[in-house]
């Protein structure tokens, strides 16, 4: 089937047609042929999808292909759906759980749904346990803002203490 798919369909023989042209038409035809004994191995699944139609290797490829195209708005419900729903239970490194959220974050922007930093620094502290609420008001006074890097470290000394 990879050769297949490789190897251009070469033009139908004529009766002025070299050899050569014409033996690369049979390989051709032959791969071609394979490919449908191929099809006739497939699962129940794949045989009820695929058009009597799909006649080389590059269309019945391209049939299967259809059938497992992954749906981007799907993936980001997904994964927004474990973004706001992600709680920091205290087991662990809180380090590593600002940086779970980030990479969260990064799959969405991946998906071109960029998330603004100062929305993850909320949705991270609002995901703390109540041991850091004295820590969420000292975020809350002052006026300027903290960037993911300056959160994780804030987030690190409070567990400490």
């Amino acid at each position: 089937m990879e050769l297949a798919i490789q190897i251009e369909q070469p033009t139908t023989p004529t009766v002025i047609s070299s050899s050569e042209e014409k033996n690369k038409f049979k390989k051709r035809d032959r791969l071609n042929n394979m490919t449908h004994d191929h099809k006739a191995c497939n699962s129940e699944v794949f045989r009820g999808a695929m058009t009597e139609d799909t006649t080389n290797a590059k269309d019945y490829l391209a049939e299967i292909e259809k059938r497992f195209v992954k749906n981007d708005k799907v993936e980001i419900s997904t994964i927004l759906k474990s973004l706001i729903s992600m709680g920091y239970m205290g087991n662990g490194n809180v380090r590593e759980y600002i940086m779970e959220m980030s990479k969260l974050a990064s799959k969405l922007k991946a998906l071109k749904l960029d998330l603004h930093e100062d929305l993850l620094v909320h949705l991270i502290l609002s995901s703390l346990l109540v041991q850091f609420n004295h820590f969420k008001v000292s975020f809350n006074c002052p006026k300027e803002t903290w960037n993911l890097n300056e959160l994780i470290s804030h987030c690190v000394q409070e567990k400490e203490k």
